[in-house]
C-alpha cells in the first residue's frame, strides 16, 4: 500500500509539475508575442527616421548643388 501511496505523490508531483510547465510556456509565448511586437514597433520606426535622415540629406546636397 506504501508503493501505491507513494506512486500516487508521484504521479500527483508530475502532473502538478506539467500544469505549471504549461502556465509558464503560456506565459513565455505570451512575452516572446509582446517583444514581437515591439521589435516590430522599432524597427517601423527606424525606418521612418532613415527615411527623414534621407530627405535631409538629399535637401542638402541639393542647397549645396544650388550654391
Amino acid at each position: 500500500m506504501d508503493k501505491l501511496q507513494a506512486l500516487e505523490s508521484t504521479v500527483d508531483s508530475l502532473i502538478a509539475r506539467c500544469q505549471q510547465l504549461a502556465d509558464d510556456n503560456r506565459e513565455l509565448r505570451r512575452l516572446e508575442a509582446d517583444w514581437q511586437r515591439e521589435r516590430q514597433r522599432l524597427i517601423k520606426n527606424n525606418e521612418a527616421a532613415r527615411s527623414r535622415v534621407e530627405a535631409m540629406i538629399n535637401r542638402l546636397k541639393g542647397l549645396a548643388q544650388e550654391s
